[in-house]
């Protein structure tokens, strides 16, 4: 027998000390022995308090930007073996296109929350969310909401079938959030993750107790978490809802969230007959979502909804091009295309869900439940007793409203295919599956994706609608992208925590934050109205080591005269007539009269508060949220109020950015206009340009 599968729990490899009672996991191709898996004797108390005292510590003194460049620093670590994932992968089945959506994309989630982690959150460890709302007349008591990280541990309870990606889209937004995680990948394949745990260990990268791997069952984990936790689960739904059940979730604050067995939809528009590029592409989608990963996802097509008279086109128009495709045997042969399921056991399972479909009135119209023959590791075709193939089988139903189809869900390569008459009868089949991840629709009539796109988004996390346009950019119905949503209502789990930010606010806690804008300016690291502020010298003469939240300027004063605006306006091209006619400006309910363009306005506010020679201020990449609130007339006077914001430092740069707080005002105290200004500034005086020799850069956009 081979050695005991390690976990790594409170910083150190561990394995159990009697190994009686572990779990064999085999080959997938060959029914050999790989290792044995066992948590006999695991203190999983101690691995949660581990993960909530020194992992939270441990990240809690890291800023978002800190936490997302270590997430390209491991990106960048399993790059570098991914080869080494690969070969193991292919023990579980799993084929080089296979692997590329395992082990490329577990690589892409993390560089692309390192990516948005950087370019979507401040260098802090508070977010904001949505605006200052004030709660007083004279702006002395302000709200704000504000998410801060959960005090707890990321249980990520995780399935077979993506032992990388599915463990990273979990473990990449927990790390960012500054939540560590306790990882517990499903047996079968849990030798992948023990390998691309150890490789992050290796890196010596890790923050103490962010990371834990438990390679094994937990029983009684549940009993030991607390409020402050929270648990993603990935897997059956009939084990999530025994877990949900826990009285520790049901009354005791842990938060759960759970992605189940989906019984997934593609509809083919009436629009897509065979020939049209909606069509082929289609087939070809239809015949990856059998074959990737043997049909083991849980986004893949499992209800192929057609028009009548579509069927016999469908089904042949897949049977060509699985033959010309589609080469079913172990992954160590070169040729390929299509591995085992994960597991013999998993291999009778999927069978038995056919032999219920067809006992529900479903029909074989590809494929065979015959044990097939295969290609070898060694090139050979033949049997494989022990091995866990199945073929690509798609099963018609002359009844499209039989329960089973809609129920019953043949976990491998195995799709239903089902007519309708109707565009709104094919939205009543995609509803029947009673909730999942993802349905997709290919069709070039943009009536026909209006109305399924308003019946069938609420069953729906994800919807994808094919067509010529982006046929051959389509990332494709099974896959998932870290920047959206994965996740979906009612059976599929009810959950869409991952996707974007939005997966690291997950693991954090939203606020609402009462106070002074003093106290808010302190909490929040970002300068509000009516706070403390600082006029001692120009603040664009200060580098970043120099600037300070509130440092102010005051401008001077300008008139605005009817020449200005008339030069303005005949230089640009921008005659509106507000402009240029008084008669039809003053019949404006918006204006008194001609009026100054309020880009008119924005340009000299620019250069009353600009200083011009070279200095720390390296660039203007421009500005956001602008709003026009007052008109300014021909003899108006207008001055602007510059503070400093928000100063986020990059990590990796000899520069930061700062956000200023803009505001123009009249003659009268009136608000003019606000908005933020964005500027690159150095970190230091003398890395700014015009220093010892240093070029300025060019203005980001000019």
């Amino acid at each position: 027998m081979t050695e005991i599968l390690p976990s790594y729990v409170r910083g150190e490899w561990w394995t159990p000390a009697d190994a009686s009672s572990a779990v064999t996991v085999a080959d997938a191709s060959t029914g050999e022995a790989i290792t044995r898996v066992s948590t006999e004797g695991l203190d999983l108390a101690g691995v949660l308090e581990y993960a909530r005292t020194v992992g939270q510590r441990s990240l809690g003194v890291l800023t978002f930007h800190q936490r997302a460049l270590l997430l390209k620093q491991f990106a960048l670590a399993l790059t570098e073996r991914k080869h080494e994932l690969y070969d193991l992968s292919k023990r579980a089945g799993a084929t080089a296109r296979d692997s590329g959506g395992d082990v490329d994309g577990g690589i892409g989630v993390l560089f692309t929350y390192s990516s948005k982690g950087r370019r979507e959150l401040p260098n802090g460890q508070v977010y904001l969310d949505g605006p200052v709302e004030p709660l007083s007349k004279d702006g002395s008591f302000l709200g704000r909401h504000v998410y801060t990280r959960l005090p707890g541990v990321a249980v990520q309870i995780n399935a077979f079938n993506f032992p990388m990606w599915g463990a990273l889209e979990k473990f990449a937004p927990a790390f960012l959030a500054g939540v560590p995680s306790v990882v517990k990948p499903a047996t079968p394949t849990a030798y992948v993750a023990e390998a691309w745990v150890r490789i992050l260990v290796d890196t010596g990268l890790l923050p103490e107790g962010s990371l834990q791997l438990v390679s094994g069952g937990v029983p009684g984990l549940f009993d030991h978490l607390r409020l402050g936790d929270l648990v993603g689960f990935t897997g059956s739904a009939s084990t999530a809802e025994r877990l949900r059940s826990h009285a520790n979730v049901q009354t005791g604050g842990v938060r759960f969230t759970n992605e189940t067995d989906s019984i997934n939809a593609s509809v083919l528009g009436p629009d897509a007959v065979a020939g049209t590029p909606e069509f082929d592409a289609y087939v070809k989608q239809l015949m990856v979502e059998l074959t990737t990963k043997a049909g083991q996802k849980c986004t893949a097509i499992r209800r192929a909804i057609v028009p009548e008279g579509a069927v016999d086109d469908l089904v042949e128009a897949v049977r060509t091009k699985v033959a010309e495709r589609v080469v079913l045997g172990d992954p160590h042969a070169a040729d390929v295309t299509m591995g085992p399921l994960v597991s013999v056991a998993q291999r009778d399972e999927v069978l038995r869900a056919v032999g219920a479909l067809e006992a529900a009135g479903g029909r074989v119209l590809l494929g065979s439940t015959d044990a097939p023959q295969v290609v070898r590791a060694d090139g050979s075709v033949g049997p494989a007793p022990d091995g866990a193939f199945v073929e690509p089988l798609l099963i018609g139903f002359a009844d499209a409203s039989a329960d089973a189809v809609h129920e019953i869900e043949a976990f491998g390569p195995v799709a239903s295919v089902l007519t309708y008459r109707t565009v709104d009868e094919a939205a009543d089949l995609v509803a029947r599956g009673g909730g999942s991840l993802v349905t997709s629709v290919a069709t070039n009539d943009p009536a026909v994706a209006t109305t399924l796109l308003t019946r069938v988004a609420a069953f729906n996390g994800r919807l994808l609608f094919l067509d010529r346009a982006d046929a051959r950019t389509s990332t494709g119905h099974g896959a998932p992208v870290p920047h959206l949503v994965h996740g979906g209502p009612g059976r599929a789990g009810g959950g869409e925590e991952l996707g974007g930010i939005r997966a690291v606010l997950h693991h954090m806690q939203r606020t609402a934050v009462q106070g002074s804008p003093e106290m808010l300016t302190a909490l929040t690291g970002v300068w509000h109205q009516g706070a403390a502020s600082r006029t001692d010298r120009h603040p664009f003469r200060k580098s970043l080591a120099e600037l300070a939240i509130g440092d102010q300027l005051v401008s001077a004063t300008r008139v605005v005269t009817l020449d200005d605006i008339e030069t303005f306006a005949n230089f640009t091209g921008d005659l509106f007539y507000a402009h240029m006619d008084e008669e039809a400006a003053a019949a404006n309910p918006f204006f008194p009269g001609r009026v100054a363009h309020g880009y008119l306005l924005v340009s000299w506010a620019a250069g009353l508060f600009v200083d011009p020679e070279p200095g720390p201020v390296l660039a203007n990449y421009g500005l956001e949220n602008l709003r026009f609130m007052t008109p300014v007339s021909p003899g108006d006077e207008i001055r602007v109020v510059l503070t400093a914001k928000q100063i986020t430092p990059r990590e990796t740069d000899e520069y930061g950015e700062v956000r200023w707080d803009a505001v123009i005002h009249n003659q009268s105290d009136e608000i003019v206009a606000t908005y933020d200004v964005l500027t690159l500034v150095a970190k230091e005086t003398d890395a700014a340009p015009g220093a010892a020799g240093t070029p300025a850069p060019a203005e980001v956009g000019a």
